[in-house]
């Protein structure tokens, strides 16, 4: 693998390799981009196949939080850890402990917080450790999980989705296929059947859809089956890539949004969707409330303030929308050329002022 090759292709900052051979930590930091502020981005735990797959996961996780960073209108930049193991066998209090000190020796470039394979109580490890670090114990101060807002932004987005295709963000009589019922997609749930909804969901969990069916009344259909139910609404907050070669000639509803990252396959796929009249809405716009409520816990959390920002989600997608339909590209080019317009502003405006930064480097005669 061609590491400076790959961090040249979309011009990457830093890559931060981490091991403690007694910890147990073999792990990888990827810094993407900080031209808006301090790379912010979750802890992810898999067991990857190779050391090449876990570098390749942690530089497009870290690229994908740029985007999202930006695209929400907050002052973050993308980041991203990898830790290479089994989430159920691996860990122990040594290794994130050992990881908070990686971070926070960084000084403050890269700030963590719970992903897949993670919990609170990691973090709260991290945390023993370093500052860097969000969503850990309420006890601290913190927000912690950061799910609920997850699924609040998911729902405020789709929200938003609804009034650009049919006039009205009313969700009385629509249907909404559902696929995947864990902690953001239930949350959904909840939000949608509150406000008339009829849901059809899946899971791989019998216990998660006997409550979605018990508590929504909804109507249940095989895992194979969700991507092809006639609906208004389709909302994957599962796995990523359902939008693929298999799924896509078979989608029967008007829009498209859901809390899963990386919903297309490929790119072609939101091309086809927006050629069919199917409106997208870019999962790292809609599914951003997690990060948004985070970011929040960094000038000391206030649960209003982050869920009116997590509200916010609604104007951002109308944005997008409005971007999309005026220069007849897919939504999820309107997202990439959103994020990417807000980060090549602020280049320009860091670009005159560091240089006046450099006379802070004395203060009352110390370095500062």
């Amino acid at each position: 693998m061609m590491i400076f090759e790959q961090l040249a292709q979309y011009d990457y900052e830093q890559l931060v390799f981490c091991h403690d051979e007694k910890a147990g930590l073999k792990a990888i930091i990827a810094i993407h981009d900080t031209t808006l502020g301090p790379a912010l981005g979750g802890c992810r735990m898999w067991s990857y196949a190779s050391e090449e797959e876990a570098i390749t996961d942690a530089l497009r996780l870290a690229r994908g939080m740029t985007y999202k960073a930006a695209a929400a209108g907050l002052d973050l930049g993308g980041g991203k850890t990898v830790i290479i193991g089994n989430a159920k066998t691996d860990k122990t209090e040594q290794m994130f402990r050992a990881l908070g000190r990686y971070i926070e020796g960084l000084h403050g470039r890269y700030i963590t917080a719970e992903d897949v394979g993670t919990t609170v109580e990691d973090m709260d490890r991290i945390h023993q450790e370093t500052r860097y670090v969000t969503g850990i114990s309420k006890a601290y101060g913190s927000s912690g999980n950061p799910s609920p807002m997850t699924a609040y932004g998911v729902f405020r987005g789709l929200k938003a989705a609804v009034k650009q295709v049919y006039g009205t963000d009313d969700l009385g009589g629509k249907t909404v296929a559902v696929q995947g019922l864990g902690n953001v997609g239930f949350g959904l749930c909840e939000y949608l059947h509150s406000e008339g909804a009829s849901l059809i969901v899946t899971d791989i969990s019998a216990d998660n859809v006997q409550r979605a069916v018990s508590q929504f009344g909804a109507k249940v259909v095989d895992p194979s089956e969700i991507a092809a139910v006639a609906c208004d609404i389709f909302a994957p907050c599962a796995l990523g890539a359902v939008i693929n070669d298999q799924t896509i000639e078979h989608l029967r509803c008007q829009v498209v949004a859901g809390a899963a990252n990386n919903q297309l396959a490929e790119a072609r796929h939101g091309d086809w969707l927006h050629e069919h009249g199917i409106l997208y809405a870019p999962d790292y716009v809609i599914n951003s409330g997690g990060l948004i409520n985070v970011a929040d816990e960094l000038e000391g959390y206030n649960t209003e303030r982050a869920m009116k920002k997590v509200s916010g989600i609604y104007e951002i997608m109308l944005n997008l929308f409005a971007i999309s339909a005026s220069q007849n590209i897919p939504t999820y080019q309107a997202a990439d050329r959103l994020a990417e317009q807000r980060i090549a502003t602020m280049r320009q405006v860091r670009s005159t002022f560091l240089p006046v930064s450099r006379s802070l480097i004395h203060r009352n005669g110390a370095h500062v």
